[in-house]
């Protein structure tokens, strides 16, 4: 057997503008702040160590006021703009023909996750559908792989996993789960490390085989 977990946000989904929508109703609505740029808001994400909070509203804390705007607002936009990937769809039509069981993991709240993946087409080809709001701590701790890991009974001494992502985080996870890390640059990180690097997920087909 073959698992294939799947990060969402820069590996799945191009969600950078949405995502960069909702944050600046929060600076204007809350802080009376300019915008900010979607490269920025994707670096700063994807930052080994950052405070979100700092960066996106000036404060040190994530504020609950911030935190319910953010989430009220994008829940209309998460699905104005997503889009799969070029290749994705049919990566994913592909594994599953070949009976390679897919699960998704995703530091965004799993209900987000689920209209996304819903909107784009996708969500009932995953095993499970694990958000940081499912665990006790996001990645890079491995619990969420290990949900889905479990749900499909994988056993490392005979089946092989693997954990698609396109940051740091994601890869220390597939470490820290004792799975196969892939690197993926077709989305909001053009360079990383892993097992494997793939510009492509085309590519992801040539490494299970």
């Amino acid at each position: 057997m073959t698992v294939v977990i799947f990060d969402m946000d820069g590996t799945l989904i191009d969600s950078q503008y949405d995502i960069t929508v909702s944050i600046n109703h929060v600076r204007e609505t809350n802080h009376g702040l300019a915008p900010l740029t979607c490269d920025f808001v994707v670096e700063a994400i994807n930052r080994d160590k950052r405070n979100l909070a700092q960066l996106f509203y000036g404060t040190e804390l994530y504020e609950d006021r911030d935190r319910i705007l953010f989430e009220a607002h994008y829940h209309k936009q998460c699905t104005e703009s997503a889009r799969l990937y070029d290749g994705v769809h049919e990566l994913i039509v592909e594994l599953n023909e070949r009976g390679v069981k897919m699960g998704v993991a995703t530091n965004a709240p799993s209900r987000f996750a689920n209209r996304m993946l819903e909107h784009v087409g996708v969500a009932g080809y995953f095993e499970r559908i694990v958000g940081a709001d499912m665990v006790a701590l996001p990645k890079p701790d491995p619990e969420m792989l290990h949900i889905t890991l479990e749900h499909c009974q994988y056993k490392s001494s005979a089946d092989r996993a693997f954990m698609v992502g396109d940051n740091s985080k994601d890869m220390e996870a597939a470490f820290r789960a004792g799975v196969t890390s892939v690197f993926a640059t077709w989305g909001f990180s053009p360079q990383g490390h892993g097992d494997h690097i793939l510009s492509t997920p085309q590519e992801l087909l040539d490494i299970i085989v």
